[in-house]
């Protein structure tokens, strides 16, 4: 891997802490971090035929389809800022998935540098998740134990109101996680089959974590 390169899928459940890795690795080596779940909401606000398709699906916890992520997936990795690489943050979710990015890659000769799994288990995940609070207006966040807003149900940005979004609720997290163990998780097999998975333990203090990749990404 080049020292200023970086080609990554990150893996794990829901509030597990990918995204959260993901833009921090982002901003180090200088690479654009691909969320579908960014790409989607912003769909969903922009009202564009693909967001009006899936709101009902991501409002509830749900998938959506293959063909439309690895449609998005596909266009995103062709831009001038994926040429030195990309973090993928929540793809691929399926085996499917994974062997259509496999012939993506292979389409463009390029290679995955590793898949990094960070392992948390599901109770601090629902924990972690329902605790979860985002600004009605500004879209930051925040959380009831670990980032605390100073004005009580406000943001601290803009001092609008905080709200539960419908995929942080509790019933809704444990559909989150029975499908990720069914769907997602066989994952870490099939990358690891390939010598590309990386696993690390997501700690509940960010820096920790955030240490135990760095270490695992400078290994590569």
């Amino acid at each position: 891997m080049k020292s200023n390169s970086l080609r990554l899928v990150i893996l794990g459940a829901p509030g597990a802490g990918k995204g959260t890795q993901a833009e921090r690795l982002s901003e180090k080596f200088s690479v654009p971090q691909i969320s579908t779940g960014v790409i989607l909401r912003a769909a969903i606000e922009a009202g564009t035929p693909l967001g009006l398709k899936v709101k009902e699906l991501i409002e509830n916890g749900k998938f959506v389809s293959d063909e439309d992520v690895v449609a998005i997936v596909g266009q995103r990795i062709t831009e001038k800022d994926c040429e030195n690489g990309f973090i993928l943050d929540g793809f691929p979710r399926t085996i499917p998935q994974a062997e259509a990015l496999e012939n993506l890659l292979a389409e463009r000769n390029i290679a995955l540098d590793a898949v990094l799994s960070i392992d948390v288990n599901d109770s601090d995940i629902v924990s972690r998740m329902s605790g979860r609070r985002v600004c009605k207006k500004c879209g930051a966040s925040y959380h009831v134990v670990y980032k605390r807003p100073q004005n009580g149900n406000l943001c601290d940005n803009c001092s609008s109101e905080l709200v539960i979004r419908e995929d942080d609720k509790v019933e809704v997290v444990m559909d989150r996680l029975e499908a990720y163990h069914k769907q997602t998780a066989p994952l870490k097999e099939f990358y690891s089959a390939k010598g590309l998975l990386v696993s690390v333990e997501g700690k509940e203090e960010l820096a920790e974590t955030s240490a135990a990749v760095d270490s695992a990404i400078e290994k590569l």
